[in-house]
């Protein structure tokens, strides 16, 4: 259950700002189809279906009604729940069919009276979020053979159409009334928020001119001239809508690498966490807040065992190493994200024996074939994305006693800087072992970023020299030295001069601009080709932050705020 401080209120110039987070209070993404208020999923043998029926009181937080199946936050927090419950908890599902229990309306996008009213940060974290819970839904079709069909039985309008879009098949209700529309542009002043624009000519290979029209033209298109202009892939009068759907999802299901019947999945329980003032323990994470210093140290401890086989990993079920941590620091990655916002600087750490993790990579490499092991990986995969995405500084500490072998070493690749000690801790009463990275598979190609380049390639981008001798390196284990010799870390103090070097680029990350520093850690990560998912998360994220703050959009005379008051926008008309 989400808990937000209501601090809305209306005044003469609109809504006001809806109060972020307070620091007693937080947004939770805990919840299960039990608790749902906006979703209904039913799984009938090979086909799961999502229902969309929003409740108009359910805000996450107050002061606007979700009609007309408009969506918020916490509308999208279930529907990321349900669809991560599909992949683990229903194998024998091998197809999603997306629809609506509203007559005549699928979904009617963003809520526009929550977009006006909440400040720019919480627009940007549910923009991401969002973005997120879509690609997901693509992920799973990619990586899962997990198909997805947009029962379009209404008006799809901004997000909803969006939300179609994610799909792989969209069938939209031929009924005279209904259509698919990006009315952001001629309405609001803004984008499509979660990858409109790029969808539609990248992935529906809609012509640029058709797509101009399309996204200026706030009724929308619907009917055959939508399938025409591959806005969708059919119209079906209302008396054959529901057989049409179905036909379709049978030829997805046949198509389908997944499971199928007969095949246990694994239940996903409620997440254990123990909060202890700035201080919340996982079972395999831990995350220590310096308010001070504005830092979070993010640990991952190592597994303490490998099972003897796949078996015995189904058996532990959620419980199972992998599976655990990356639910754990999914979730952390989340509420940092969200509540902390003046967290600016995350250190990344592990703990653990290398030679385990290294034992459990191999486990899982060996059965990646395996639905539950492919599962897994991908969930990673997906979490580690999230942290690329992430408005934050990241750094890598790597230290005695740490376990970034592998798996866990793609998490230092993700860090915008990797720091590792020379040596041992000379005072530290129980000396560890001096550091070392190991790389295997997960880092040669199994973890790739949105760009779809490993890390590695990445970072080694101008010099196919050095990402050879990287990769060349798999296997082995790499002091401080080999790591810094070979560029896979940013520098390597000893003990002397540790404490101070992290101390000081701490203190001077503190110092510089929050806003520049998210612009040019984004460059920096996203470097090499563009990809549908980078122009989300890169161009369009950056036109919109800039778009979501200009007074044609957000000012008291913007068309966000005058939306649904009868008077039109008063736009400033130079184009800068």
């Amino acid at each position: 259950m989400t808990t937000v401080e209501d601090r809305s209120a209306t005044t003469a110039e609109g809504p006001a700002p809806v109060a972020e987070p307070a620091a007693t209070t937080e947004v939770s993404f805990d919840t299960s189809p039990d608790q749902y208020r906006h979703w209904r999923l039913s799984v009938d043998g090979e086909v799961a279906t999502l229902t969309l029926d929003v409740a108009e009181d359910g805000g996450i937080v107050p002061g606007y009604e979700l009609k007309m199946n408009s969506y918020d936050l916490g509308v999208d927090i279930e529907l990321h729940d349900a669809v991560q419950r599909i992949r683990f908890e229903h194998p024998e599902a091998k197809v999603v069919v997306v629809t609506s229990a509203k007559e005549r309306m699928f979904c009617a996008g963003a809520n526009i009276k929550m977009l006006a009213a909440s400040p720019h940060s919480w627009k940007v974290n549910f923009c991401k979020f969002t973005n997120e819970t879509r690609n997901g839904i693509e992920d799973a079709s990619a990586h899962s053979g997990l198909r997805s069909i947009a029962a379009v039985n209404g008006t799809a309008a901004g997000g909803g159409y969006e939300l179609a879009l994610a799909c792989d098949e969209i069938v939209l209700v031929d009924d005279n009334s209904s259509a698919v529309s990006l009315p952001e542009v001629p309405l609001l002043g803004v984008l499509p928020g979660t990858g409109g624009l790029t969808r539609v000519v990248d992935k529906r290979g809609v012509r640029r001119d058709l797509a101009d029209i399309f996204s200026t033209t706030a009724e929308g298109i619907r009917g055959e001239r939508a399938v025409q202009w591959r806005l969708v892939d059919a119209s079906v009068k209302a008396r054959d809508f529901a057989a049409e759907v179905s036909r379709r999802a049978a030829e997805a299901a046949a198509a389908s690498g997944r499971p199928g019947a007969g095949t246990a999945g694994v239940a996903l329980t409620p997440l254990q966490r123990d909060v202890d003032g700035d201080t919340v323990r996982y079972g395999h994470v831990r995350v220590v807040l310096d308010r001070d210093s504005g830092t979070a140290t993010l640990t991952v401890l190592g597994p303490d065992s490998v099972p003897a086989g796949v078996e015995e990993l189904q058996q532990q079920g959620d419980a199972a190493w992998l599976l655990a941590t990356t639910r754990e620091l999914d979730d952390a990655i989340l509420r940092l994200r969200t509540n902390e916002l003046e967290i600016g600087t995350w250190l990344l750490r592990t703990e653990g024996d290398g030679a385990t993790v290294a034992a459990y990579d191999e486990l899982l490499l060996a059965h990646r074939d395996h639905w539950l092991v492919n599962e897994t990986i991908g969930f990673y995969r997906r979490t580690v994305k999230r942290l690329d995405t992430t408005s934050r500084s990241l750094f890598a500490l790597i230290e005695p006693g740490s376990c970034f072998v592998g798996s866990l070493a793609e998490i230092a690749l993700a860090a915008d800087r990797q720091y590792m000690l020379e040596g041992q801790f000379e005072d530290d009463e129980d000396p560890k072992p001096p550091a070392v990275i190991r790389l295997d598979e997960f880092n040669t190609g199994l973890l790739p970023m949105s760009n779809d380049l490993t890390r590695l390639q990445v970072r080694f981008l101008g010099s196919d020299e050095e990402l050879a001798a990287a990769e060349a390196a798999t296997g082995r284990d790499l002091m401080a030295a080999d790591a810094a010799e070979l560029g896979l870390v940013t520098s390597t103090p000893d003990d002397i001069d540790w404490e101070d070097e992290i101390r000081l680029v701490i203190e001077e990350r503190a110092s510089f601009s929050p806003d520049a520093l998210t612009g040019m850690e984004a460059n920096l990560r996203f470097a090499g080709r563009e990809t549908p998912e980078t122009k989300v998360f890169g161009r369009l994220t950056a036109w919109q932050n800039w778009i979501f703050q200009r007074p044609n959009a957000a000012g008291p005379e913007g068309a966000l705020r005058r939306y649904g008051t009868g008077k039109r926008a008063d736009y400033d008309r130079k184009r800068v």
